[in-house]
């Protein structure tokens, strides 16, 4: 049903997808990010259909103030650095952007006269050294990163305040997703411009770490589908969203190669680094998705190499309209 949304991160891969499925269902949607992101192309098809507001996560002010004047019905809280290995470079900083900013969207949903459903994304970081895999909602968390430690205490603020307060806040534990809008630092988009640079003449190897570490990786339309979903279902809860399929980076560079039309064996363009080699994982990671199928009527619809195969076609054209 058409309504009034508000999203944080608007600009970035999945707060984009998220919003032209929330204008494609009619809501009135207010985007939130920092005032220089909302030039980013992510928004070119939407722009002049949104209400944007700047806000920055470090600023309770800023952002209670404009979730009190968009008066929505629902708020999908995206915002969040994202890049894990920066998150040891500043913890307090991290645990203020996550934490803090989740505690001030709930506190400001909770103070509404017309309280919003809520929805925030946390991580599979959460688990961590995880003892099974794959990993469900009931899983031991035990995060290994002040980024992990920082989506867990999102993650408890969520079902903290829906159970003390009734607050309809979910929480949605999800898992490396990518898309055509993924940033270039990312492993996965690192790849697929890589074979595309590669198979136009601009690049001669892709220098990568263990090609035998797996990941669970998913698409980020599928990942925000599944966010509507959890919102529009009759109680709150908190859910896995994964492809429930891990893949090593080798099988993530062959998806790639085949899309864009590399020949010959991977290890002709292909260079281990060990400088880029980190330690083994304790367990595999990989969602366990059961609940949201059963709960929500979720499944992932778009398969990995579809997703690394549009990922690819639009690194050829940007390469090549570059060139």
């Amino acid at each position: 049903m058409a309504g009034r949304s508000l999203i944080t991160g608007i600009a970035g891969q999945d707060g984009s997808y998220l919003a032209e499925l929330l204008l494609a269902r009619g809501d009135d949607v207010t985007g939130l990010d920092r005032e220089e992101a909302f030039a980013s192309p992510n928004l070119d098809g939407v722009r002049e259909s949104l209400t944007q507001v700047p806000f920055d996560l470090l600023d309770p002010g800023s952002l209670k103030r404009a979730i009190a004047q968009a008066r929505p019905d629902e708020i999908y809280h995206l915002a969040a650095p994202t890049f894990v290995p920066d998150s040891w470079d500043d913890p307090t900083q991290t645990l203020a952007a996550i934490a803090g900013a989740t505690a001030t969207v709930l506190a400001a949903a909770l103070a509404a006269a017309e309280r919003p459903r809520v929805w925030v994304s946390t991580s599979s970081e959460v688990f961590g050294d995880a003892p099974e895999s794959p990993q469900n909602e009931d899983t031991p968390m035990r995060p290994r990163t002040p980024y992990g430690v920082a989506k867990l205490a999102a993650h408890g603020l969520v079902r903290t305040m829906r159970q003390h307060h009734g607050l309809f806040a979910c929480s949605g534990i999800t898992y490396n997703h990518e898309s055509p809008r993924r940033p270039p630092h990312f492993l996965p988009r690192k790849v697929t411009r890589g074979a595309a640079a590669i198979v136009l003449g601009q690049q001669q190897e892709l220098v990568l770490g263990d090609l035998g570490a797996a990941r669970d990786w998913s698409d980020a339309r599928d990942i925000v589908r599944g966010a509507t979903l959890a919102l529009g279902a009759d109680e709150p809860g908190e859910y896995v969203f994964a492809s429930g399929r891990p893949h090593t980076v080798r099988e993530l560079v062959e998806a790639a190669f085949t899309a864009a039309g590399v020949d010959g064996p991977l290890e002709r363009w292909v260079r281990v680094d060990p400088a880029f080699v980190r330690p083994p994982e304790p367990v595999v990671p990989a969602g366990d998705t059961a609940r949201a199928r059963a709960v929500l009527g979720w499944v992932p619809e778009i398969p990995f190499e579809q997703t690394i195969a549009d990922m690819v076609a639009v690194d050829l054209a940007e390469l090549s309209a570059s060139a």
